[in-house]
């Protein structure tokens, strides 16, 4: 039976819902979504349903989202069911998405891989893609006896203040596309750096930081357990989330293709 790719936009939410958690199954990393989940996704790290896209084979077996930012876009996940694995979908899908991002005008198109998945990293160096850098997820936690210089600002102050000291560019998650998207930012500030953070339940997300990382994490992590996504792995607030005692949940390689 012939493999179709259709928009995303095609599948109302709770379907894709389902779909992205069969294409997830045994993945690395467990990962389950609900059609909030998804809602939230899709407006926050800017997926274009229309662009984005589903294979279907008698019916749907496999998903691939795309972010949209200007030039820029990202692949929000990709995944194959379990029964219709290695022949070739994931490939399709990914060449659909490419030429969807053509079409609209996007000339870079990034993505983040596990290092263990060393399959998806396969087919992405296939594809062109070539590795910028490492990128780590981190774990802090919770400690309520530590001081910190650090003091709350409005996170518009905070973040302005990453835009002046900051040295590379955020990974798309956590960049300035994202934080425009999310009204619920909180800032931090010393005389030496800022941060700007989430604070939705039990867990701090911290999303962005510049400057003396030190004082800034000792001031989160009184908040709650703190978790950092995608970190370069030569940030200067890897050492300093190392020496309180941090850990490393995920590693995985920043890729980028130019079209």
């Amino acid at each position: 039976m012939s493999l179709e790719l259709r928009p995303a936009s095609s599948l109302p939410t709770g379907e894709l819902a389902e779909l992205f958690n069969a294409a997830y199954e045994g993945y690395l990393v467990p990962f389950h979504v609900d059609e909030r989940t998804v809602a939230f996704m899709t407006e926050t790290y800017d997926l274009d349903a229309d662009a984005s896209r589903v294979a279907w084979r008698d019916g749907p077996v496999g998903l691939a989202n795309l972010g949209i930012r200007g030039e820029d876009g990202w692949i929000g996940g990709v995944g194959v069911a379990a029964s219709a694995r290695r022949g070739g979908i994931g490939e399709a899908l990914m060449r659909g998405l490419h030429e969807q991002a053509r079409e609209r005008g996007v000339r870079r198109v990034w993505l983040e891989v596990i290092v263990e998945n060393t399959g998806a990293f396969a087919l992405y160096e296939k594809l062109g893609y070539r590795t910028v850098r490492d990128v780590e997820v981190w774990s802090l936690p919770l400690s309520v006896s530590e001081t910190s210089e650090a003091r709350n600002v409005p996170a518009d102050e905070a973040h302005a203040r990453i835009r002046e000291l900051r040295t590379e560019h955020e990974p798309w998650q956590r960049a300035d596309g994202t934080l425009a998207n999310l009204s619920d930012l909180r800032g931090l500030a010393t005389d030496a750096g800022a941060a700007v953070y989430r604070h939705p339940g039990e867990h701090v997300q911290l999303l962005q930081l510049a400057g003396a990382p030190e004082p800034l994490l000792r001031a989160l992590r009184v908040l709650g357990p703190v978790s950092v996504l995608n970190l370069p792995a030569d940030d200067p607030a890897a050492d300093v989330l190392r020496a309180l005692g941090a850990t490393v949940a995920v590693r995985q390689h920043e890729m980028v293709l130019d079209l």
